[in-house]
């Protein structure tokens, strides 16, 4: 079994972003699964391509992006990402779309395919902070989200969306610990 996690660069002129950052020490092998991790651009353009290039090179069994949500707290794995992009900010090409479609004529959602109450069971038995998120927002989260389920839902394999909070509110190790958590659940599906 392989399993793809993905991160993004720093964006809007942040030094760093933890979403990737807690992916780097993450051990190669998680319960006899095979982990591969990548960098993602925050671009709206680009972050979709990087993702699809990504899933044909390695092919994995299960794909897990994450993205920062700095005003949360907890770690929070998303239920639904929707055809929509809405940016406050510019991408770090300098994009800002305004009530666009992601993909015309695509569905207006997508469900997440992870076993997220499993997840979530996981995390608080590890006692790392987490609750369920209803909404990837609009910005680049949400877009490669929805363009991931377009592609791994007729495939029928675990994929999905995990925001986590900014360092100041949980310590890079607890967030890699918790991916470790996220490993174990779909090493044992």
């Amino acid at each position: 079994m392989k399993i793809l996690f993905t991160g993004f660069m720093p964006f809007n002129g942040g030094p760093t972003n933890p979403s990737y950052d807690c992916l780097k020490n993450m051990p190669q092998t998680i319960d006899g699964a095979t982990i591969v991790t990548a960098e993602l651009p925050v671009v709206f353009q680009a972050a979709p391509q990087a993702l699809r290039a990504l899933l044909e090179t390695h092919q994995p069994d299960c794909v897990v992006c994450l993205g920062l949500a700095a005003d949360r707290k907890k770690i929070t794995p998303e239920k639904v990402g929707i055809n929509f992009a809405h940016a406050r900010i510019p991408d770090n090409a300098g994009f800002r779309p305004v009530h666009q479609t992601l993909i015309p004529g695509g569905p207006d959602a997508y469900f997440s395919t992870l076993p997220v109450e499993k997840i979530l069971k996981a995390l608080d038995q590890a006692q790392i902070p987490a609750d369920l998120s209803l909404s990837a927002g609009s910005y680049v989260c949400n877009c490669i989200l929805y363009h991931l389920l377009s592609w791994a839902t007729p495939r029928t394999i675990p994929a999905g969306f995990i925001h986590v909070p900014p360092e100041t509110e949980m310590p890079l190790e607890q967030v890699t610990q918790a991916m470790i958590q996220v490993a174990k659940v779909l090493a044992a599906r």
